[in-house]
């Protein structure tokens, strides 16, 4: 028997969204070493003649460009599930610090709203319930949050149709 009521209910939708990242580990690790190896080349070309200091400049922006691809990928770890049933709407959040936030919502009383601009697309994604407003999607790009809007809200319409029988009931 199951020890969860969700257990009992059929999943109608379920997704998880994680952020995208277009550059790989190892297109970091090759980036890196070209970019560090053309400072440290133009560097030693400009202590060659004199200009020393400039060497330190050449290293603090292989430095600064190393952190901030670090940053970047800890902020990879960010993510969302959204899962309907026929009786809830839950959307979790998870910060790239692993700090969950969850909200459980009837589907039934949930309405997806996006802001679409002309030129670009769904800029933003809510589930609206009671007056409040829940940004999902957030780190999609247009394109991904038209696609997961569809799916998304083909389920909150099955959800609010409720149980249909079959002809072998």
């Amino acid at each position: 028997m199951a020890d969860n009521v969700d257990d009992l209910e059929p999943t109608i939708f379920s997704a998880t969204l994680t952020p995208h990242r277009s550059l790989g580990r190892v297109g970091f690790l090759i980036l890196m070493v070209l970019f560090g190896g053309i400072s440290f080349v133009t560097g030693m070309l400009f202590l060659v003649i004199g200009a020393w200091p400039v060497l330190g400049f050449f290293g603090l922006d292989v430095l600064l460009l190393y952190w901030a691809f670090r940053l970047n990928y800890r902020h990879a770890d960010a993510y969302e599930q959204v899962t309907v049933t026929p009786s809830t709407l839950k959307v979790r959040k998870v910060s790239h610090l692993g700090q969950a936030r969850e909200w459980v919502l009837n589907p039934r009383w949930v309405r997806l709203d996006k802001i679409e601009l002309e030129d670009f697309g769904i800029d933003r994604l809510f589930l609206i319930s009671r007056g409040r407003k829940l940004t999902i999607a957030s780190f999609l790009g247009p394109d991904e949050k038209a696609s997961f809007a569809k799916e998304l809200g083909n389920a909150l319409s099955e959800a609010r149709r409720g149980p249909t029988r079959t002809a072998f009931d």
